[in-house]
């Protein structure tokens, strides 16, 4: 009886054939395992077939093991790469888990060290494979190819609104700016029993306080000055529909209180008008701020917001959407080089570790915004590097580094965007000659270059 396939693919590149047949023992009941001994031949056999895991040296002759990853990364990026490091050289395993590398081994290793990694990324395949399918479910529906997203961490929000979406009562989505909250309101109105109807959006801080009563209810002719008509307000244009009102903490304490009674008695009274207007609309709201903390302060109807909020929807900002930063860059880049009538095809696999690391504090529009100025500016050609990132748009330069905004970014990104900061201000000060900059920091030379490499900064 012929045995059962084994259904993981693993290939180990070394260019010492005993590491490979030692990493061939430990997981010979597991995997079906193939060896290549140079980078080379470990690219070939790459283009050929998707391999599950591949354990990669970093130091071979010919190709590194860093350029090897680089090129599986540039292949397929969805593939584990687990790098192989001798002790002396931990510091080049750091700057490949910068580069997409899963995690790294340091010889010697045990076999439990070989088993226990391939377990790891074996369940990491098993559960990304699980999310995938269930995303693939929410992705098939057309209403949904509006939002580009590969993580794990918004189907919660898509299983939200189809629930929600079904039924008529008011929704407040709550996230940072930037995350695509309309995006997703005009998803919950696709998704509804009124998708027939219009979606009118508002947002209720770019439009002064005195003429918003008049844009949400209407007026009547000779209401006030410049009332030279009667004006139908957003509540009656969108009857049968959806209303959205984007940045709904910026409403002035009056004005709540007319929104409650629209929500409460669905009906409204036109500025200047006795007449009650019955309305048939379903509301969805939005906002960036915490509303509970404005209620706290008086600022914000605590009645108003348990209106408002029948279903809460949270949407993650994008330093906390697995996997979409990459995938939202490129998708911008195909889009922009498109538009500006640029060869760009992709970003290499350092600047997309540089993007994944950074903190998007604008979010998506922020990451928009990064790679159509990284368009414009860069010089044509297929693929974008690092020395064509405008660096600036993330570091930016300021004479004070005390006047960093740290509070969101975390210990590790913060010590990185200081460190980064000071490190390149000795660099222009000394007009980039490194041996001269690492004497006014104190340092020697090879830290400067280390610390360089680890920043992603070049010369």
């Amino acid at each position: 009886m012929p045995a059962e396939p084994k259904p993981y693919d693993v290939l180990v590149v070394d260019d010492e054939k005993i590491v490979g047949e030692s990493i061939s023992a430990a997981l010979a009941d597991l995997c079906t395992l193939s060896w290549a001994g140079s980078g080379e031949s470990a690219l070939e056999l790459i283009e050929e077939r998707h391999f599950d895991l591949i354990f990669l040296d970093i130091s071979m002759p010919g190709l590194s093991g860093l350029e090897v990853l680089k090129r599986v990364k540039h292949l397929d990026y969805s593939m584990n790469v687990v790098m192989i490091s001798a002790i002396d050289r931990a510091h080049e395993a750091v700057e490949a888990m910068k580069l997409g590398a899963f995690d790294y081994l340091t010889k010697p290793f045990s076999k439990e060290d070989v088993v226990e990694i391939t377990k790891r990324v074996a369940g990491k395949r098993v559960l990304d494979s699980s999310l995938s399918l269930r995303l693939d479910e929410f992705k098939g529906r057309s209403d949904y190819q509006s939002i580009i997203t590969q993580a794990p961490e918004m189907l919660a929000v898509f299983s939200e609104v189809e629930k929600a979406a079904a039924s008529s009562c008011s929704i407040l989505i709550t996230g940072e700016s930037g995350t695509g909250k309309e995006l997703l309101a005009a998803l919950i109105h696709k998704r509804s029993p009124r998708a027939k109807g219009q979606m009118v959006a508002i947002n209720c801080a770019a439009i002064p306080a005195e003429l918003l009563e008049s844009e949400l209810f209407g007026h009547e002719k000779g209401s006030f000055t410049g009332a030279h008509s009667r004006k139908i307000g957003k509540f009656e244009f969108a009857s049968k529909g959806t209303i959205f009102l984007d940045e709904v903490a910026s409403l002035r304490i009056d004005l709540q209180a007319k929104l409650l009674r629209a929500l409460q008695e669905r009906k409204i009274t036109r500025v200047g008008g006795h007449e009650d207007i019955p309305i048939d609309v379903r509301l969805v709201a939005a906002t960036n701020e915490r509303l509970e903390s404005l209620i706290e302060a008086g600022k914000f109807r605590d009645d108003l917001y348990y209106r408002l909020s029948v279903v809460p929807i949270y949407l993650p900002p994008l330093r906390e959407r697995s996997g979409d930063i990459p995938l939202l860059a490129s998708h911008f880049l195909k889009v922009f080089a498109t538009e500006h009538k640029k060869r760009f095809k992709l970003f290499t696999p350092s600047v997309i570790s540089l993007l994944d690391r950074y903190p998007w504090p604008g979010n998506i529009r922020e990451l928009r915004n990064f790679v159509e100025r990284t368009v414009i500016l860069a010089e044509d050609k297929e693929v974008v590097d690092e020395p064509d990132i405008p660096f600036n748009l993330l570091f930016p330069e300021v004479e004070e580094p005390e006047t960093f905004r740290f509070e969101d970014r975390g210990l590790k990104l913060a010590m990185d965007a200081f460190e980064r900061h000071y490190v390149m201000k000795y660099l222009k000060k000394c007009r980039w000659n490194q041996s001269e900059a690492a004497r006014r920091m104190k340092i020697h030379r090879n830290t400067l270059v280390r610390r360089m490499r680890a920043l992603s900064i070049r010369p």
